[in-house]
Formats: structure tokens, sequence, C-alpha cells
């Protein structure tokens, strides 16, 4: 049992950090398509798309990052001090942009809000992305503790994985609108839809081809025979979900556009674990070399065991209650 708890605890936290991606993703996207809008009107009906979620999306980071500290304190010890200022600035950015997005609805000047709103969610998308990359391209230990430099982090690698988080929130926001709003916002969201799917897909293919190139560790995990053949179907699913967002948005379907979307960062995803699994800090700590005292993580398990489930009830309940399409002059209020 004590040597399957930190594989529980992985998949939790993993769970997690999917589950704030994908929901704080797209809300962030809206931010980030913010200054594209045309009129005031315009943007309020794409806020009013997120209104009832977005503050509950945040919960999931909670949890992610908690749930890091408890099972895994060795890992939570090494990475906060090596990633330390990408972490600060995206809270920073995020208690900005959510202090904008409750003060908005009654300010009489919207203009500095708005800015606060759009750099705030670009500039967290932006900061998870070199958080990510600072994670994949490693984190020097030595006798358990950090042993870098502050700027360790501070990379080609890292800002292009930057630039990849910040299209693909874009694209999560783009195919939300189209399936959320109807009008002139829907339509410049399918058209925004196309060209960000093209620059996700090309990101994709770049991190995935530098990755196994500058490690040899991932270069064997993805093309040493016999794993070469279980995997192979990774990138081409990804392909084919590619290529129908793509005609979804074409058809102009609704739903689909985004549901695909999800699927694509699941696909990423569950390439990012093929890399690095069992590594949390890689190249050196797994999550046994990481994970807290069996005793504290069964604690913590039976707790989080009990929550989780009501979280999802309540997560599906706010969806399903404010379901539709949201029209420009309504409001949830």
């Amino acid at each position: 049992m004590e040597w399957y708890l930190p594989v529980i605890w992985a998949a939790l936290i993993g769970t997690a950090v999917v589950m704030y991606v994908i929901l704080d993703g797209f809300d962030l996207g809206i931010g980030i398509l913010f200054p594209f809008a045309r009129t005031e009107s315009e943007r309020d009906q794409m806020m009013r798309t997120v209104a009832p979620f977005w503050d509950g999306n945040e919960t999931w980071l909670v949890l992610g990052g908690g749930g890091l500290l408890v099972a895994f304190p060795r890992a939570y010890a090494v990475v906060m001090p090596a990633l330390y200022l990408p972490v600060i600035v995206m809270l920073l950015a995020l208690v900005f942009r959510g202090v904008a997005f409750e003060f908005r609805t009654v300010s009489r000047s919207k203009t500095w809000l708005n800015v606060a709103f759009s750099v705030g969610s670009t500039l967290a998308a932006f900061a998870q992305g070199v958080i990510l990359g600072g994670l994949i391209q490693g984190i020097h230990v030595q006798n358990g503790a950090f042993a870098g430099h502050t700027f360790d982090w501070a990379t080609p690698f890292a800002f292009l994985c930057g630039l990849s988080l910040v299209a693909g929130y874009g694209l999560l926001g783009a195919t939300w609108l189209v399936m959320k709003t109807e009008g002139p916002v829907a339509e410049r969201a399918r058209a925004q839809s196309k060209r960000l799917l093209l620059a996700v897909l090309v990101f994709m293919a770049v991190v995935s081809l530098w990755t196994p190139l500058a490690d040899q560790r991932i270069a064997a995990r993805w093309f040493s025979l016999p794993n070469f053949y279980f995997l192979w179907p990774v990138p081409v699913v990804t392909a084919l979900v590619a290529f129908q967002t793509w005609q979804w948005i074409e058809t102009r379907r609704e739903v689909q556009p985004f549901l695909a979307t999800i699927a694509l960062f699941l696909l990423g995803f569950l390439g990012l674990a093929i890399s690095v699994f069992p590594y949390l800090v890689p190249p050196s700590l797994t999550v046994w070399d990481t994970a807290a005292a069996p005793a504290s993580q069964i604690f913590m398990l039976l707790g989080t065991l009990l929550l989780l489930p009501l979280i999802l009830v309540y997560v599906g309940f706010i969806y399903w209650l404010f379901r539709g399409k949201v029209r420009e002059g309504e409001s949830y209020h």
C-alpha cells in the first residue's frame, strides 16, 4: 500500500492540474482575447460568459498546490525556490485579473480595468507555461535541495512553453465564445479559433521535437523499442483530433470545437506524463523520493476522497445551471 500511495497522490494532483488548465484556461483565454473586442458591449458579453464560473475554477489551483505541499513536501521545497519568480508573477497576475473582474461591473471608467484584466490573464497564462517549461527542462538538485540559480528557469524553451500556453488558452477561450455567444462576438471567435489552432499545432510540434532532442532520457522513452510501438498512437490521435477540430470550426459547429480543444489539451498532458513520469522534479527526484510519510498521505487522502466528489458535483451543477448562450445585453445578475 505504501508503494502505491505516491502514485495515487500524483494522479490526484495531475487531475487537479488538468481540471485547472481546462476550466480556468478558457476564462484566461477570454482575457487574452479581450483587446480584440470592438465595443464595450462586446466585452461585457464576453465577461458574462464566465461570470458564474471563473472564481470556482481556481479552486483546482489551490488543490494542486496544496496537494503538492502535503503529499510531496520535498518536491515543493525544491520547486518553489527554483521557480519562485514565475510563480509570484502568476499569482500577482491572477490577483490583478480578479480585482479587475469584480470592480469592472461597478466602475464608471472601465479602460484601466480592461487593461488589468487582459494583461493579468495573458501574464498568468505565460507564467504558467514558463513554470511548465522550467519543470520539463529540469531543476538542478543536490542532496535533495535546489542547488541552481535564481534565473535557471529563464531559457528559450521555457519562454516557448509560455507562448504555447497563451495560444492554447486563447484557443480554449475562442471555442468557448463560439459555444456560449451569438452575433459578432461568436463570428470573430470562430475566425480566431482557426488562427489559434494553427498556432497551437505549431507550438505543440516544436515543443514535442525540442524535448527529446534536448533530453536523451525523454528521447529514449519515446523512440526506443518496444516503447515506440505503444506510444505512436498519441501523436497520431492528436493530429486526427486537430484535423477534426478544424473541420468542426469550418462547418460552424458550436459545442464540438470546444470539446475537441479540451481533447487536445488532454493529449498534450498525456504526452507530458509519458515524458517525465515518475519524476516529479526532473531529472532526479521521483514521486517516491519526495513523498511524505505514509500516515500523512493516508490522512489527507481520506479527506480528499470525501471532498473531491462534492466539488465535482458542485462544478457540474453550476455549469448545468448556467448552460445556454449569453446574448448581448443579457446578464446573469
